[in-house]
């Protein structure tokens, strides 16, 4: 069944309405909105032009169709539930729990398939091939249903890996009610479908509206079934002023609380000692406690509002280095203290940590480290700042590197060259640095790199020389708000390179032809 663009489906509806016949002229535009409202889905482009016959066929009809949320599309919905639903019964059942999974995310919402991806991994329903690496294993399912027309993939990256993706409006409808059905997971989106008896030995549950934690009725609901549930996602928009979460579900292995801000860390979480899983946001520090948590595997924490103390504390406690389930880190703005011999063995991503804290013994205490992004704040002293890239030599299994300066001085630039770089990188991004271009040999004698990206005048100067030796394995070149302006033969020397990215330099004269290049704003 293959998702039709705008036109198709408008053709199609056109088609089912009024066959070889004109479209009045009144109705087109009203009825291209209803089309386009259908999302590519011929079954349900069909159903709807059905509910459409058997209605006036007047331009105050269609607009009140486009302007009261679609009614007929939402008839239309029910109609095909029982069709849609055998597409779902057909699946592996490895896909039925991945696609059951797609209802903890409001209807419509494009799903990042990062965090997707590490819900999936943590709640260990999935049991990867021998032969693939557990991201990869877990990305094959994702095209498995896009497949099937089950989701659709949204944005991609410059390399062309996934980096969203959403359930189909029809099939949304079809995914929440059979996750209820199946105990699999409910969702909470408003008082009515929040008491007990219909999250009774739910495995999952999941708020579309944080507000619902404030009701008194609903929170005894939940805490009725604190033996059965382990995951516990709040996904709706984000919440400004703190609710009372529910932390009496004692066996929850995920915990999503990203949407919900905490003005004093929630010290109830603690007795949690089944968590795997832990995001929430909170401006202040963690505590030495948080390493009671020793099953903890993903630990991210948002800030509301990026503030820097002056007296420049740690945000995390030397115990974090006791947490040795650890692999996935995230803490904005965050100090990671020293180890004092301690080790993070399974820290594979490490995000939004101070670039004067990457020290080599830190950087020695996270051997298997695959991931690591960097936030580098100036001053006085720029070359201390940067002095991190000497022991990045250390982190043999690193892939990714993301490295940016918060608040760059677009008049000078950072002294310190890049002097080495770790010997499996295959990507690199760098923002802020305000680098000659001459900095850049370090980077060119690299020939593992596929990626790099080149952000807020991460390089200055009007001209750059590549030599013919130079990125002997690049593939995709980012090069964003930059004051280059010649680009010439020189490109000639990237033997590999698929794809030239060029946003914001407005200052280019000249750019290779014989490349793919895209050149624009997004």
């Amino acid at each position: 069944m293959k998702i039709l663009n705008k036109e198709e489906s408008w053709h199609l509806l056109r088609g089912n309405l009024f066959q070889d016949k004109l479209c009045p002229p009144e109705l087109v535009k009203a009825g291209k909105k209803i089309a386009k409202n259908c999302e590519g889905l011929p079954l349900l482009i069909v159903a709807v032009g059905k509910h459409l016959l058997k209605a006036e066929m007047t331009l105050e009809y269609w607009n009140h169709i486009t302007e009261n949320g679609n009614a007929v599309v939402i008839d239309a919905d029910d109609e095909l539930s029982n069709i849609l639903l055998l597409s779902y019964k057909h699946l592996l059942p490895h896909l039925k729990a991945c696609f059951l999974y797609m209802a903890a995310f409001p209807k419509n919402y494009e799903i990042p398939t990062s965090k997707l991806i590490n819900l999936w991994s943590v709640e260990g329903f999935l049991e990867p091939s021998q032969f693939k690496a557990l991201e990869e294993y877990l990305v094959d399912c994702l095209i498995e249903l896009a497949n099937k027309n089950l989701i659709m993939l949204g944005k991609q990256s410059t390399r062309g890996t996934l980096k969203s993706c959403k359930v189909h409006s029809v099939f949304w409808h079809v995914c929440v009610r059979e996750a209820g059905k199946e105990k699999f997971m409910h969702v909470l989106s408003s008082y009515a479908n929040s008491v007990t008896e219909h999250i009774q030995n739910q495995h999952r549950l999941c708020i579309h509206n944080n507000v619902l934690f404030g009701i008194k009725d609903v929170h005894e609901s939940m805490a009725s079934v604190s033996t059965t549930t382990r995951s516990l996602l709040c996904t709706g928009p984000p919440h400004q002023y703190p609710v009372p979460l529910c932390f009496g579900l004692r066996l929850l292995r995920v915990l999503d609380g990203l949407a919900i801000r905490f003005y004093f860390f929630p010290t109830e979480v603690l007795k949690l000692l089944q968590l795997r899983y832990f995001a929430f946001t909170y401006n202040g520090m963690l505590p030495t406690s948080i390493s009671k948590l020793w099953n903890l595997q993903y630990l991210i924490v948002r800030q509301s509002l990026r503030i820097k103390s002056s007296r420049a504390q740690s945000y995390l406690p030397v115990e974090t280095w006791n947490m040795k389930e650890l692999r996935h880190l995230q803490v904005m703005g965050s100090d990671l203290p020293d180890p004092c011999g301690g080790s993070l063995p399974n820290l594979v991503t490490l995000l939004d940590v101070n670039a004067h804290n990457c020290t080599k013994k830190v950087l020695q205490g996270i051997p298997n480290l695959k991931k690591l992004g960097i936030q580098i704040e100036l001053t006085l002293d720029n070359a201390e700042a940067l002095s991190f890239f000497d022991h990045l030599a250390h982190l043999h299994q690193l892939k990714s590197l993301k490295c940016v300066v918060v608040n760059p001085n677009t008049r000078s630039q950072v002294v310190a060259p890049i002097s080495s770089l770790p010997p499996g990188l295959k990507k690199l991004s760098l923002s802020g640095f305000g680098y000659p271009w001459e900095y850049m040999k370090t980077i060119a004698k690299h020939h593992n790199l596929e990626v790099l990206k080149l952000r807020g005048y991460a390089f200055r100067g009007p001209n750059w020389e590549v030599n013919e030796r130079d990125f002997l394995g690049l593939k995709v070149l980012l090069i964003e708000d930059s004051d280059l302006e010649y680009l010439g033969d020189s490109f000639n020397c990237f033997p590999l390179l698929e794809r030239l990215i060029i946003r914001h330099c407005y200052k280019l004269k000249r750019y290779p032809t014989q490349l793919e290049i895209s050149i624009g704003s997004k």
